[in-house]
């Protein structure tokens, strides 16, 4: 496949002079020879569009400037999540990372926050193992007030606490991760507050694979692709086990049923078909199915049976279909989506039908249309979206059942005049409980010398609360709060980026303030509470992120301060460290490629003093090496190996849960 070569400054270049020598880009088996700005709607792998005239493709290639971090050094790499149109990652103002299969592979990660771990301003909070309950950090900012996305779609969160739970998403359904970094609420709407991150299942390569996996207590992976295309058909099949015995996550319990080992267990299966109708129109249809199974602790000896669970299955279902419609400088996107989650919690000592038991179903519909017109240097996207929630909360003797309905109208542009870019976006939202909420924000770049840009950025977003939240939940003793109102913010972030010698760096600050927290307040004599919007917030931060090539050696490093504080009391947000560094250092020799990530967290604190907690815990600072090696045996056969956490660190990321240790894995893969 032929590259396409991008270049800083007023104008850009293309290697090629003409349409039918352009490279060609692969999106969900549909060739075409463009590089497009992609509809408004979602996340794009769902297909591309041909351009046919030049000068079209130039316009959309016009407004180059250059990456920070994800500074993929390709500046051919196209993204998706920043502005909901494809457009080369170097046009991109906000702060953005992308993760490719590769990377994954390269890395070995067992799960999504192994790779979340590594990217810039990220802090994960984990309740043990693999599988247990965890919270993702993006620059301070709470789990719930990041968006996740899966293939543009946001993802169901069935929970009180309305935090996104990464252990739904299999890492065998990942192709590519894009994160962004800042406010994105304007062309999102809820959650994306602190960021965003947009997982992609679809691979663009028509090959077949199969991989089989091995490692340390009891762990085991075998996941298979079967892809193939039938004249403007393409058809994929895929199906993954993944499991392990786990160990005790929290040896300091004091419930005896505490002692035993915590494992996890997840099969899922996937398939699509992708079809090109005609020059303008192509299409998809794809589903995908799994079921988690995992162990935790309760911590300590349960008041009753019905506060006892131990145990948890979730079994999740997704459908999804879209059209592409293209001409000329002209896009357009439809998408529909259907999901479904079943999430049980229940005893090991009474199992799931008997007292212990609560259930969370959860139904989500999304429907998102999209177009694109691509406007002198740049492009203007205009979108609707609408979704649908429903959740039936119960256990073995009551049953809450809830529903809310959301539409939102965006309009989100970009422009290039001479050495600035611009971008600006706003959206309304419409929730049928709390009513219109609008959010905006806007972003100007300036290339002040050839390789050097300035950017500075404002933007509002906001978060709705949680079903749960909103309306309560009986068996919990939680009442319904019909004046809750969303999360609101105000951020804004200054940046500097180069590339000084064969550096490439981005330096980046920071404010956000975040008013309307909700919060969980209870009678400390009845015990029943409900959420309100309490407390508020102020973060503050400074990031850098480099990357640079010496010799067969390529070194990232990305460092940060970040002072998270209630505006109440001044406490620093629980979980989050002030200091983070973190260093990847890749080579390759005699075809045995390498990784080294080395990565370390400051102090944090555990939680945030309450009625129930005068004083807060301290999570000491740590630091951890993890080294891989992959070797191809031939073209199709390649082995790799991994030690994680190789000098065997004793921490904890949540107080009173033990993490792995030093662990071994051992795969293979063959591609045919």
């Amino acid at each position: 496949m032929q590259t396409l070569r991008l270049f800083s400054g007023k104008s850009s270049s293309i290697k090629h002079s003409k349409p039918e020598d352009l490279p060609e880009y692969v999106a969900f088996g549909f060739y075409h020879r463009v590089l497009l700005i992609e509809p408004a709607a979602s996340f794009v792998y769902y297909g591309c569009f041909k351009m046919i005239k030049k000068a079209s493709l130039m316009t959309a290639l016009s407004v180059t400037a250059f990456s920070g971090w994800a500074q993929d050094s390709n500046s051919d790499t196209l993204v998706v999540t920043a502005n909901r149109f494809q457009q080369p990652v170097n046009t991109v103002l906000a702060p953005t990372d992308v993760v490719t299969r590769e990377d994954i592979e390269r890395w070995q990660a067992k799960d999504l926050n192994d790779v979340m771990r590594r990217l810039p301003s990220v802090d994960v909070a984990q309740n043990g193992g693999m599988g247990q309950s965890s919270s993702l950090f993006i620059r301070g900012t709470e789990a719930k007030q990041v968006l996740v996305l899966v293939d543009g779609v946001p993802m169901v969160r069935p929970g009180i606490t309305n935090n996104p739970d990464l252990n739904q998403i299999p890492l065998s359904l990942v192709q590519r991760v894009e994160y962004i970094r800042g406010p994105r609420s304007a062309i999102y709407g809820s959650g994306a507050m602190g960021g965003v991150i947009n997982v992609i299942t679809h691979s663009d390569k028509e090959q077949s694979k199969i991989t089989a996996g091995v490692g340390s207590k009891g762990y085991q992976q075998y996941d298979g692709t079967l892809r193939h295309r039938f004249g403007d058909t393409v058809a994929t099949v895929a199906g993954s086990y993944e499991g392990n015995k786990g160990f005790n996550v929290q040896p300091g319990s004091t419930w005896e049923h505490d002692g035993d080992r915590d494992g996890f267990r997840n099969k899922t299966f996937w398939g699509s078909l992708e079809h090109k109708f005609n020059e303008n129109f192509d299409g998809f249809f794809r589903g995908h199915s799994y079921t988690n199974n995992s162990d935790y602790d309760l911590g300590s000896p349960p008041y009753s049976p019905a506060y006892s669970a131990d145990e948890n299955q979730l079994y999740n279902q997704s459908w999804d279909a879209g059209l592409n419609f293209n001409s000329g400088i002209y896009s357009s996107q439809l998408i529909a989506s259907y999901q479904k989650v079943k999430d049980y919690n229940y005893s090991s000592i009474y199992g799931r039908y008997n007292d212990g038991t609560t259930l969370d179903r959860m139904t989500q519909h999304n429907l998102q249309w999209g177009n694109n017109v691509i406007v002198g240097h740049g492009s203007v996207s205009a979108g609707v979206d609408w979704q649908q929630q429903r959740l039936t909360s119960s256990d073995t003797t009551m049953s809450d059942t809830y529903k809310r309905d959301n539409t939102g109208l965006y309009l989100t542009g970009q422009q290039q005049f001479g050495d600035v870019t611009l971008e600006a976006s706003g959206r309304e939202d419409h929730d049928e409980q709390f009513g219109w909420h609008g959010t905006w924000q806007t972003t100007a770049g300036w290339e002040f010398v050839e390789n050097y840009r300035l950017t500075l950025g404002y933007g509002t977003g906001f978060l709705a609360p949680s079903l749960g939240q909103q309306f309560g939940s009986t068996r919990f003793g939680i009442n319904a709060n019909p004046n809750l109102k969303p999360e609101e913010s105000k951020q804004w972030e200054a940046g500097l980026e180069g590339l000084t010698g064969p550096v490439d760096w981005r330096l980046s600050a920071y404010h956000y303030k975040i008013t309307n927290l909700i919060t969980y307040y209870s009678d400390p004599v009845t015990y029943e509470g409900e959420y309100d919007n309490i407390n508020a917030a102020t973060i503050k931060g400074v990031e850098w992120t480099g990357s640079v090539d010496t010799g067969i050696f390529s070194h990232r490093v990305t460092l940060q301060y970040v002072d998270p504080r209630n505006d109440d009391n001044g406490e620093v947000l629980a979980r989050r460290s002030k200091r983070q560094a973190k260093y990847q250092l890749d080579w390759s020799v005699f075809d045995v490629d390498m990784d080294v990530s080395w990565q370390y967290y400051g102090k944090r604190y555990d939680n945030n003093t309450s009625q129930y907690n005068n004083t807060q815990r301290i999570l000491p600072s740590y630091s951890t090496v993890d080294v891989s090696a992959s070797y191809p045996i031939t073209d199709r056969l390649t082995v790799r190996g991994k030690i994680a956490n190789l000098f065997d660190k004793d921490y904890e990321t949540a107080y009173g849960y033990q993490t792995a240790g030093r662990e071994y894995y051992l795969s293979g893969s063959y591609t045919f």
